[in-house]
């Protein structure tokens, strides 16, 4: 059994690390930290995890949990998580951060978005992004995962097919996506508390959302060219789910049968990837409590725009499953182990 530490085990990524992974054939979770919650049980926090009944939070204290694990998740919130996941790395522990302290890649781009300097550059330069589908050669050999943001994971997966193939123009690609409120944290806020949200919807962070630069950086980095792109997330009246929908235009004429060939082809070995028959459009609903990442496709002829449309459960396949796949990954594990899981429904 492979022995792991989740570091801010009391959020909502912290709650679903801790379900996936008690679930998990190969791990022993030995230790889960939480400021607020120190001194009480996981089902104290967690009603429904009483699996984890025999876990109490306990402060985060580095030096004590050192030893007690060969892998760390970070949970902590940004700018937290920089020193802990530097401390633990620096030990030669097998790190899994979800914050977006390791994400980007210039620390003048992380100090400009999120107005704190990255006080750990050479630690920075040995983090791999933790998308698989792009990066899962690295993450076999990789010490440090930077887990990639929600919103960031339904955009590329949804563009990278079609960047790959240089099918479209890349300096016109619009992003629009709708998360649920558990997107914000597990935190007492007037802006996501039931009434606010309840029987709403509207657009938030317009032109200034923080995962933009993890958005244009990673894509970049698959045309080989800098780009920008027009991202606007919306708030969902619901629990969890990130529906996604992306506008590029086409470079040139191309088939229906063409685009979803591509598509299909680069993803049909892809466990957590499923590209629907033409025309069906994914459901936040088909992917609620999974891994997965659905992938629906249309060609406006009439405007020869490319239209994708992506949904995942921002809590899985955008924070803890992924997070869990990588560590799978990192640690030779099979990659779908404790997440091969069917949709929650209604």
């Amino acid at each position: 059994m492979i022995p792991v530490v989740i570091c801010g085990g009391s959020g909502y990524t912290g709650g679903e690390l801790l379900r996936i992974l008690s679930g998990h054939p190969n791990i022993e979770i030995t230790a889960v930290t939480s400021e607020k919650s120190a001194g009480k049980s996981v089902p104290e926090v967690f009603p429904h995890l009483h699996e984890c009944r025999h876990l109490v939070y306990e402060p985060l204290k580095k030096e004590d949990l050192l030893d007690r694990a060969e892998v760390f998740f970070l949970a902590l919130p940004h700018g937290t998580s920089q020193d802990a996941v530097n401390f633990f790395f620096s030990k030669n522990k097998n790190v899994i951060d979800l914050s977006a302290d390791y994400r980007l890649t210039d620390p003048k781009v992380y100090e400009e978005w999120y107005g704190i300097p990255h006080n750990f550059v050479s630690t920075l330069r040995r983090a791999v992004y933790g998308l698989p589908e792009i990066y899962r050669k690295r993450i076999k050999r990789a010490r440090l995962i930077a887990n990639p943001g929600c919103f960031p994971t339904g955009a590329i997966l949804g563009l990278l097919p079609a960047l790959k193939n240089e099918l479209v123009d890349v300096f016109s690609v619009v992003i629009d996506s709708k998360s649920g409120t558990s997107g914000a944290g597990r935190r007492a806020d007037l802006s996501v508390s039931y009434c606010e949200v309840n029987e709403g919807f509207k657009a938030y962070g317009v032109g200034t959302h923080r995962h933009t630069p993890e958005i244009e950086q990673e894509l970049s980095l698959l045309c080989g060219k800098k780009i920008r792109v027009n991202f606007t997330p919306h708030l969902l009246p619901v629990d969890r789910g990130i529906l996604t929908t992306i506008y590029a235009p086409m470079k040139k004429r191309r088939s229906v049968g063409d685009i979803v060939k591509i598509y299909d082809g680069i993803y049909k070995k892809e466990p957590f990837v499923r590209v629907l028959e033409y025309g069906m459009y994914p459901n936040i609903k088909n992917v609620c409590g999974t891994n997965i990442c659905e992938v629906g496709l249309k060609l406006n002829e009439r405007t020869n725009t490319l239209i994708v449309v992506t949904a995942i459960d921002n809590l899985v396949k955008g924070a803890s499953g992924q997070a869990v796949q990588n560590m799978n990954i990192m640690m030779g594990i099979e990659e779908k182990t404790a997440l091969d899981t069917l949709a929650l429904f209604p």
